[in-house]
Order: C-alpha cells, then sequence, then structure tokens
C-alpha cells in the first residue's frame, strides 16, 4: 500500500476529482441529480473541478468564474449536502494527509455549507442569483 501525501500537484487535484466524482456518479441520491444536470458534459465539468481546486487548494490561478450560479435551481437540500461533504472528505483522506489534504476538507464543508443556505434562500424566495 502505497503511503500518503498532501496534495501538492496538478495531478493530485485531477485523481481526487476524478475519484469523488466517481463515486458521486455511483451514490443512488446525488448521482441522478449530477448526471441529469451535467448529462454529457463530464469531461467539460471535470476540467472545471480541476481548475477550481488547483485555484483554491495549490493557488495557481487557472478558475475564473462564480462557483454559485449554475447550482442556484439545484433540487437540493442538507441531506444532500450532508452526503456530498462525507463522499468527499472519505475521498481526501483515503488518497491524502496534510496540511492541504486537511484544507481541501475545510474548504469543502465551507463551500457546502455556503451553498445550501444560498440554495434554500433563492428556493423559498423564487429569486435568481446574480451570474
Amino acid at each position: 500500500m502505497k503511503e500518503l501525501t498532501d496534495i501538492k500537484t496538478i495531478e493530485d487535484i485531477q485523481l481526487l476529482v476524478n475519484t469523488f466524482y466517481d463515486r458521486i456518479r455511483k451514490n443512488e441520491l446525488l448521482g441522478p441529480i449530477f448526471d441529469g444536470i451535467i448529462q454529457n458534459k463530464w469531461t467539460e465539468h471535470l476540467e472545471k473541478m480541476y481548475r477550481f481546486w488547483q485555484t483554491v487548494l495549490l493557488e495557481e490561478h487557472t478558475y475564473f468564474g462564480s462557483p454559485f450560479p449554475p447550482h442556484a435551481k439545484m433540487p437540493v437540500n442538507k441531506t444532500h449536502f450532508d452526503q456530498w461533504v462525507g463522499l468527499f472528505s472519505m475521498t481526501v483522506d483515503e488518497l491524502f494527509v496534510g496540511e492541504t489534504a486537511n484544507r481541501a476538507k475545510w474548504q469543502g464543508e465551507r463551500m457546502a455549507t455556503m451553498f445550501q443556505y444560498k440554495i434554500a434562500y433563492y428556493q423559498d424566495q423564487n429569486g435568481q442569483p446574480l451570474a
């Protein structure tokens, strides 16, 4: 068994993202939602996720945009976010160990909490986020 190291390179980010989204797609609760929205654009989505996490974790600024607006109308609630966070943290823990790995889990939880509240707000207000 390979000794775990920290997240240091774009290849590490790609491993994390690919493994995580493989698990998302197989998840009974989350898989149908992601597949329904992303459809046949998984390659584009994964590329965007590589850039997002590369920017957040490695501070190599390759992602430009607003991550929330594409998620605003998703039919999700706390149960979905709890599953997402659980899968993300489990994936990080199985693949990596270290300061950046810990930051990845913290950022994932933070982002999920923010998205959960914002989605609930827009659902309750029947509003539209600013793009």
